[in-house]
């Protein structure tokens, strides 16, 4: 905030400055928007009971009771999964341009790194998270995931190792990825095999989620042929009037697609190099709040 409110006190002050990395930590741990919104509240009523005179940084203090609650419902969300009707993929989220620009904000909110963190046990997860994205120190982060500092940089280095041998590869620029937006766009619309066998990469992969309320995939299609025959062939069309928006998508380019008006999945498009390596389909009903406004992510 730019100008204190005077009708927030400083607790109030504290987590509405640090509310939207708030968010993104929770995000970035639970791969869902609406579970991420459930801990800031959480993190908001213990953080009303701090007696704010005694706290000396605030922004740790939140981060580390923000931690600590998305560790407890990210256990939570590992037996729902179990449970879950075909692939399971983030929550996607419409965000502003300028995330974009942030190369390293933006890969670590892309969907392609939110599956990566999938397969991390959930206090690796929050390690790496802490401390590759936000950069805590491992005093903070042994705070908050209540570890000896020297356990938390164990942890920290194998989760490192895991991530780098499944990260995504460089993404390239804005400008790139909304060229191959628009060209991936034109070819999807229209049907068009060639032009999608042009703009696919060679290992690309397509995902969908429907969560088993709506059609969707599977099973991963994995190969430019087998995605390209896939989209061409009407994968993710169907019967109504369609539209198609190119948006940003968890810091990347992707498409809004509405029938009759009314949203019907979102397309996240992962480009590399200048090809699209990844389209992952949200078609869930349940997960699609979060793509009708703006959300804020920061570090």
């Amino acid at each position: 905030m730019s100008e204190r409110d005077p009708a927030m006190g400083p607790a109030t002050e504290a987590f509405v400055a640090h509310r939207n990395l708030l968010f993104t930590v929770a995000y970035e741990m639970l791969g869902s928007a609406t579970d991420a919104e459930d801990v800031l509240q959480e993190t908001w009523l213990r953080w009303v009971d701090v007696d704010f005179a005694t706290v000396q940084a605030p922004r740790a203090f939140l981060v580390r009771i923000t931690t600590r609650q998305a560790l407890k419902r990210l256990r939570t969300l590992g037996r729902r999964k179990e449970s879950y009707v075909g692939p399971w993929l983030p929550e996607p989220l419409l965000t502003a341009p300028d995330v974009a620009e942030d190369v390293e904000l933006a890969e670590s909110v892309s969907m392609a790194m939110l599956l990566v963190l999938e397969t991390l046990a959930p206090t690796e997860r929050a390690v790496f998270v802490l401390r590759e994205v936000f950069a805590l120190d491992y005093d903070e982060i042994a705070e908050a995931v209540g570890k000896a500092p020297a356990t938390v940089r164990q942890i920290a280095h194998r989760a490192r190792a895991h991530v780098a041998a499944r990260r995504p590869r460089g993404t390239g620029s804005p400008a790139e990825h909304r060229a191959a937006l628009q060209a991936f766009q034109a070819a999807v619309e229209t049907g068009d095999l060639q032009g999608l066998l042009d703009i696919l990469a060679p290992d690309v992969v397509a995902l969908s989620d429907g969560g088993g309320v709506k059609h969707a995939l599977l099973r991963p299609v994995v190969g430019v042929d087998k995605v390209a025959r896939l989209l061409a062939g009407g994968w993710w069309k169907r019967d109504a009037e369609r539209t198609v928006e190119p948006v940003q998508i968890n810091g990347g380019p992707g498409l809004l697609v509405r029938v009759d008006g009314e949203i019907d999945g979102v397309l996240a498009v992962r480009v590399e190099n200048g090809y699209v390596t990844g389209a992952y389909h949200v078609r869930n009903p349940e997960k699609l709040a979060s793509v009708k406004r703006e959300i804020a992510v920061s570090r």
